[in-house]
C-alpha cells in the first residue's frame, strides 16, 4: 500500500479551510483532481519549517511551492486539466502569470504590509499558531519578506517611494480583478463546468481577500462589487469545503470567528507588551554594580572569630 500524501499547511478561519493563499491553491487543486491528501495544520506544536509552507511529504521526498506540488500530483495521475485543450492550457499559464504579477503584490500588501491589517489581524493570527519565542519573531520576518517581494517587482523607476508603489499595485490588482470577472462571466468555472488548475489559483488568491475581516478593505471592497467572483468563491467553498479542517460546519463558523478575533486581540496585546518591556529594558540606564562595604573587625573580634573557627 502506498504511503499517504501529507500536506502541511496553515490552518483556516473566517469560513476558509486555510487563510494562506499558497496553501489554498494546493488544497483546492487536490479537491478538484481527487488527490487523497492527509492535511496537517500548523499549530503551536509544529516543529517543522514554516518558511516553505505548504509542504507535500511523500514516501521518499518533500516538495514545496504550489507549482511544484501540482506538477507532482499530475505525475501521480491526479490531473484536473485532462479535459482542457492546448489553447486552454496556454491560457491557464498566461492567467497564472497575470495573477502573480498583478494581483499577488496587492494580496501580500493587504495581509503583511498595510499596518492596521497586519497588527490587528495578520500578526496575531499567525503568532497564535507559533510557539514562543517564534511568535514574536517570525511574523515580522514574514512581513519583511512580503515587502521585499513587492519592492523587487515594483520598486523600480518611475516608482521610487513606497506610497507610489502602493498606488500602482492596487491599480494593477483592480484591473486584474476586472479581467478575471470578464473572463469568468456567468460560467461556473473558467473553462466550463469542471474546475481546473486556473480555478485553484484564482480561488487561492481571492478567497482570503474576500473572507478575512480586515480594518482596511480597499481591495476587498472592489472584489465584493464583482458578484460573479464572489459567487465563484462561495460555490467552491460550499461544494468542496463544506466541512472545514477542524470539522466545523459553516453554520458554526461565526462563533469560531468571534472567538478567534478575541484570541488574536489578546495575542497582539501580549506581544506588544513584551516588545515594550524589552525596549524599556534596553533603553533604561545601566548603573555600574555597587561594591558591598567591607566591615573591619576590631582585634578582639578577629581573635574571637579565629578561635571560633578553630574550635571543634
Amino acid at each position: 500500500m502506498a504511503a499517504p500524501l501529507e500536506l502541511s499547511c496553515w490552518g483556516g478561519g473566517w469560513g476558509l479551510p486555510s487563510v494562506h493563499s499558497d496553501s489554498l491553491v494546493v488544497m483546492a487543486y487536490a479537491k478538484f483532481s481527487g488527490a487523497p491528501l492527509k492535511v496537517n495544520v500548523i499549530d503551536n506544536n509544529w516543529r517543522g519549517s514554516r518558511g516553505d509552507v505548504p509542504v507535500l511529504t511523500t514516501e521518499d521526498s518533500t516538495i514545496s511551492q504550489p507549482a511544484k506540488i501540482l506538477n507532482f500530483l499530475r505525475k501521480q495521475k491526479y490531473n484536473a486539466d485532462y479535459e482542457l485543450s492546448a489553447k486552454q492550457g496556454a491560457d491557464t499559464l498566461a492567467y497564472i502569470a497575470l495573477l502573480e504579477e498583478k494581483l499577488l503584490p496587492a494580496v501580500l500588501h493587504t495581509f503583511w504590509v498595510e499596518s492596521d491589517n497586519y497588527f490587528t489581524v495578520t500578526k496575531p493570527w499567525f503568532a497564535s499558531r507559533m510557539p514562543f519565542p517564534l511568535s514574536l519573531i517570525l511574523p515580522g520576518r514574514m512581513s519583511k519578506g512580503a515587502l521585499n517581494r513587492i519592492l523587487l517587482t515594483r520598486g523600480e523607476p518611475p516608482f521610487y517611494h513606497l506610497r507610489e508603489v502602493e498606488a500602482q499595485i492596487y491599480r494593477d490588482a483592480k484591473e486584474c480583478l476586472n479581467l478575471l470577472s470578464n473572463r469568468l462571466g456567468t460560467s461556473q468555472f473558467f473553462f466550463g463546468d469542471m474546475p481546473s488548475t486556473l480555478d485553484a489559483y484564482v480561488f487561492g488568491f481571492l478567497a482570503p481577500l474576500y473572507k478575512v475581516r480586515f480594518p482596511k478593505v480597499q481591495l476587498q471592497e472592489h472584489l465584493k462589487q464583482l458578484s460573479n467572483l464572489c459567487r465563484f468563491c462561495d460555490d467552491i467553498l460550499n461544494s468542496y469545503f463544506r466541512v472545514s479542517l477542524g470539522g466545523i460546519s459553516p453554520a458554526g463558523q461565526e462563533t469560531v470567528d468571534a472567538n478567534l478575533q478575541k484570541l488574536t486581540q489578546l495575542v497582539n496585546k501580549e506581544s506588544n507588551l513584551i516588545e515594550k518591556m524589552d525596549d524599556n529594558l534596553r533603553q533604561s540606564p545601566q548603573l555600574p554594580p555597587r561594591k558591598l562595604p567591607t566591615l573591619k573587625l576590631t582585634p578582639a573580634e578577629e581573635e574571637s572569630n579565629s578561635l571560633h573557627r578553630l574550635s571543634p
